[in-house]
């Protein structure tokens, strides 16, 4: 018996490990979602996207869709040759390489090789863990050397609370 219970602890230990390693879901384009309107150029940077994590895509269909292409499609604005192409208006993508990845909106003008605010996006996928993370603000007057707060859509954890659950179940079990 107190073999089995030692065991049950361990396997709860290893859940709580591996819950801190939890993917993060990011919300392209924060609360503005997957618009005309966003800089996925400055949308992006700071954030550290790693194998495992989500990216959603939020937007209003049949006005937008998102359609994953390669490196020339991106550069060009072409969905000729589309790996991918998503219209459901709330689509969830798992990062589950690491590589760069590449979407665009495939509407008629929605993404332009110039345009300083286009519909496209370069997702970089590392290997590592998931941490979250915001540029740090530029010091000068009246700036604050405290990072900013992360828009309240911006990132979500998932997993941990999976992993508290299984500990607290477990933690009951043993209680038996």
């Amino acid at each position: 018996m107190a073999a089995m219970k030692i065991a049950l602890l361990a396997v709860a230990a290893m859940a709580v490990l591996l819950g801190t390693a939890s993917a993060v879901t990011y919300n392209v384009g924060d609360q503005g979602g997957w618009t005309l309107s966003t800089d996925y150029s400055s949308w992006v940077s700071g954030k550290k996207f790693n194998v495992g994590d989500e990216i959603v895509f939020k937007y209003s269909t049949p006005t937008h869709d998102v359609v994953e292409v390669s490196k020339a499609g991106y550069d060009s604005c072409s969905i000729d040759g589309a790996i991918n192409t998503l219209a459901s208006g709330n689509d969830v993508i798992t990062l589950n390489a690491t590589g760069t990845r590449y979407f665009i909106c495939g509407v008629p003008n929605h993404c332009s090789p110039t345009a300083a605010a286009s519909m496209k996006v370069v997702i970089n996928v590392a290997s590592g863990s998931s941490s979250p993370s915001s540029p740090m603000p530029a010091a000068g007057p009246g700036a604050s050397n405290s990072p900013p707060a992360p828009p309240s859509n911006a990132a979500t954890s998932v997993g941990a609370t999976a992993g508290f659950g299984l500990v607290a179940l477990l933690a009951a079990g043993l209680m038996a």
